[in-house]
């Protein structure tokens, strides 16, 4: 994506903006290079720039001021401080003017491309967030990374046949959306879709919710009553949390499987079940077979095609497109304008673990847009667990260096590995921070 990111160079040093654009192009970047702010200033309005470098000392306007106009009338440009008259103060100056990252002189080409880079992440993370919604091609499930685009290609070769579906994931990754998707894809998409929980059918009626009883079958039994089979006629049987089904439950799904007919409670009236199965677990279902509390032949049966389904830390920018889904579905239904994650927040969330997964990730943005009333969600406002903060209860046998060292590595985690935001944090300068950093890799 480097192809399509231009940066605006300023620095009243012809050597340095030589060296910048060398540099940069090596990067696969645009660039274009200016030796004062004056000349910035039409080319700004002219391109539409993404990251602007400017050095911090120069005649006339100065790279403050530079970054002040940028702030000012081109909020969608990131910005870079370079200078060879390092400061903590004039780091901290102009980071709360608004540059994204503060580079001292000399830098290496390495050192150069990382600082882009975050700032290049940054900014397409942004993107992600201002854009809409996956298109419907992607059958109405949000994602765009290779991982999901695995589940979409599987989701089609699925939906083109009537062959038994088993779908894998974790809890909350949206195992039912891809079940939902095989069936209105498919030929059977204008008959029922009939979802079954496996977990909360009582042992005693298994029989009865899955095929029905007739009148008189059973004491209460008032009425006749159809099961989930047969109003899945035609259609598709999603049967959730396959791998928690009873013995008993597993034994009477094998046989309408193999036999393609059933029987209601009370009744020796054969009926037919033309109903396709969509299974789906967060077991292991072949480590169950193995340790016997799953039926082998029962697997083998629903398990003809399978789809697996990631979990939200294996889903990359996913993660972002999702945030920016639920932002405006929440803010909608709240009648509000949709608030924006500061970068910090962000960085958070990208580093919390979801063990909920997009549930959970859906459950929390609801929350901040009820609960924030401001258009920017803060660090402060997530849950404690997502805030940045020292390990409690630590052990207290530990040197200094080890402490000192996972207190770098956390402040860096906070950031977002930003290390000069991380730097100003720890009160040191950028180099030292360099150097405490290649003494903890040398002592690994």
């Amino acid at each position: 994506m480097s192809d399509h990111i231009r940066i605006l160079a300023v620095d009243d040093s012809a050597n340095t903006l030589e060296v910048l654009k060398r540099n940069l192009q090596s990067g696969g970047y645009e660039v274009y290079t200016c030796q004062a702010v004056a000349e910035a200033l039409p080319l700004l309005e002219e391109l539409d720039i993404d990251l602007v470098i400017t050095d911090f000392r120069m005649p006339q306007a100065t790279g403050l001021d530079l970054i002040k106009h940028v702030r000012d009338n081109h909020q969608h440009t990131e910005i870079m401080m370079i200078t060879g008259y390092p400061s903590i103060p004039g780091a901290v100056k102009a980071i709360k003017d608004g540059a994204g990252e503060y580079l001292a002189k000399p830098f290496t080409t390495d050192e150069l491309l990382t600082a882009v880079q975050r700032i290049v992440d940054r900014l397409l993370r942004r993107r992600i967030l201002s854009t809409g919604d996956t298109p419907p091609d992607n059958f109405g499930i949000i994602g765009d990374s290779p991982e999901m685009k695995r589940v979409f290609r599987r989701i089609e070769q699925a939906a083109k046949s009537d062959a038994n579906v088993l779908i894998s994931g974790n809890s909350g990754t949206g195992k039912e959306l891809v079940a939902r998707a095989v069936h209105y894809n498919s030929d059977r998409r204008s008959a029922p879709f009939v979802p079954v929980n496996c977990t909360a059918i009582p042992e005693g009626l298994v029989e009865s919710e899955l095929f029905g009883h007739v009148k008189g079958a059973f004491t209460g039994a008032k009425n006749g009553r159809a099961g989930f089979f047969e109003i899945a006629h035609s259609g598709s049987i999603f049967l959730d949390e396959i791998g928690d089904a009873s013995p008993n439950m597993q034994a009477k799904i094998l046989r309408v499987i193999q036999s393609k007919e059933f029987c209601k409670v009370g009744s020796s009236k054969v009926l037919t079940a033309d109903t396709r199965i969509l299974a789906a677990t967060h077991e292991n279902l072949k480590q169950l077979v193995e340790e016997g509390s799953f039926r082998e032949d029962l697997y083998y049966r629903i398990n003809i095609v399978d789809i697996p389904v990631p979990t939200l830390r294996e889903r990359g920018d996913d993660m972002l497109a999702l945030i920016n889904h639920f932002l405006n579905k929440f803010s909608k239904t709240m009648r509000r304008t949709a608030p924006v994650l500061s970068d910090e927040a962000l960085n958070a969330l990208r580093n919390h673990p979801w063990p909920g997964n997009v549930r959970e990730m859906e459950n929390l943005i609801h929350r901040l847009v009820v609960i924030v009333d401001r258009d920017v969600i803060e660090v402060a406002d997530l849950p404690e667990d997502m805030r940045f903060s020292l390990p409690a209860g630590g052990r207290v046998d530990r040197s200094l260096d080890e402490v000192e060292a996972e207190h770098i590595l956390n402040v860096l985690a906070m950031t977002g590995d930003n290390k000069t935001r991380a730097a100003e944090i720890l009160g040191i300068n950028r180099k030292t921070l360099r150097e405490k950093l290649k003494r903890m890799d040398a002592q690994k």
